[in-house]
């Protein structure tokens, strides 16, 4: 299996061959500024306490606050939570937004739990963490398997902690309880202003065929949003397996029978796909939006979309890139393609912060000139650099943390 933390690093290592940083400015982010472990203490429905374990990795506040999601997962482990903060340093950078880099996590199938259960390890979460997170300290955010009411419980937690009022402490709340228009589709519509900025550049035809790996909030928003836009969506997935139509799928009846049988499987205008047939299909642009190491050295080699946006994170590895490279496929990086999720939970830390409250077209037109900005410099580095777009994402990013940093 790979290891997220180590492919990261790998990252680092190939960009700063291209660019010389300096030996002190990678020393130093190859470590996170604090990596927290954390038991919390449940008690049970049937009485019983058990221990889960949490984790808080503040990888790096250059920029400003740390800044990243909570994920409740069965696999979750420290490597990943480390992996996916750093990413989050470099995603925020990117994008241009004063937040640092940071993730959060516990080891649960929160599937297992019943919803008194969440909510007492949620609350316990931000019991064992209220002296380190905060509005200009530490601000996370929902990510894999936590929820707008879950955000809810913890911020609320934090203000019986604290007595701070502001909800600024953690984002992507209900919006009755602060949270922010636009939220929930944020990512997904950061990708497809990402896409817009790109598309010209990178030979893609002005209507694709797209292909969809995920099917949860990014990917479940970026089949409909790129279906309304007149692009073809021919296949999606989850975990469960996926479904494929060469003359396209309709969305609407996908988001219906997802929601009615907790798959797409036997999804009846569709022929079953597993997820590596559906990695591997002929599209014109290839969307993973599930977990990381989807595209490795094992299938690379079989990729045949001509272009692919990760809205997940680290979906494919250093290996990986290497032969995508190789066949001509550009691959438009997560930390740029997903960075609207970030953006718009700072939107929503800001909101908080000074009373305010922004309608969704005030949100989204602050989102877009960003994103098209970030891309349009993305793509001039890589040119100048002879070197793909997640390099000069890379390049980009680096470049702002140490302009930022005392060193």
């Amino acid at each position: 299996m790979n290891n997220p933390f180590e492919n990261a690093m790998a990252q680092l290592d190939k960009v700063s061959k291209l660019r010389d940083f300096g030996d002190e400015f990678i020393t130093r982010l190859r470590q996170p500024d604090r990596d927290i472990r954390i038991s919390i203490p449940v008690k049970m429905d049937d009485g019983s306490t058990k221990i889960f374990e949490g984790y808080r990795v503040q990888y790096s506040n250059a920029m400003g606050p740390y800044k990243g999601g909570i994920r409740f997962h069965q696999d979750t482990e420290i490597n990943e939570v480390k992996a996916l903060a750093f990413w989050m340093a470099i995603k925020c950078a990117v994008a241009g937004i004063p937040m640092g880099g940071g993730k959060g996590g516990v080891t649960v199938n929160p599937k297992d739990l019943s919803k008194g259960e969440l909510e007492r390890l949620s609350r316990g979460w931000v019991m064992r963490l209220s002296d380190v997170i905060g509005p200009k300290k530490d601000v996370p955010a929902p990510d894999v398997n936590t929820t707008p009411e879950i955000m809810m419980w913890m911020a609320d937690e934090f203000e019986k902690i604290t007595g701070d009022k502001t909800h600024a402490v953690i984002t992507g709340k209900p919006l009755a309880n602060g949270g922010s228009e636009g939220r929930g589709t944020a990512t997904a519509q950061g990708g497809f202003y990402v896409f817009e900025a790109l598309r010209n550049e990178l030979g893609l035809p002005e209507k694709c065929k797209v292909v969809i790996q995920g099917f949860g909030n990014a990917g479940m928003h970026a089949a409909s949003i790129w279906s309304k836009a007149g692009h073809t969506i021919l296949a999606v997935s989850d975990s469960k397996g996926g479904t494929w139509n060469e003359n396209g799928l309709n969305v609407e009846e996908l988001i219906t029978y997802k929601k009615e049988k907790d798959t797409l499987a036997g999804f009846p205008n569709g022929t079953d796909v597993t997820n590596g047939e559906l990695l591997e299909a002929y599209c014109d642009l290839l969307i993973p939006a599930a977990f990381e190491n989807q595209i490795t050295d094992t299938n690379a080699s079989k990729i045949k979309a001509k272009v692919i946006l990760e809205l997940a994170n680290g979906p494919t590895t250093p290996a990986a890139d290497d032969i995508l490279a190789s066949m001509d496929i550009h691959v438009i990086p997560d930390v740029l393609a997903n960075s609207g999720g970030v953006t718009v939970s700072t939107f929503e830390w800001e909101q908080n912060l000074k009373g305010e409250h922004w309608s969704e077209k005030e949100v989204f037109d602050k989102l877009e000139p960003l994103l098209a900005e970030a891309s349009k410099e993305i793509l001039t580095i890589a040119k100048e650099s002879k070197t793909d777009l997640r390099r000069g994402a890379f390049i980009l990013a680096l470049e702002r943390i140490k302009a930022k940093m005392s060193i």
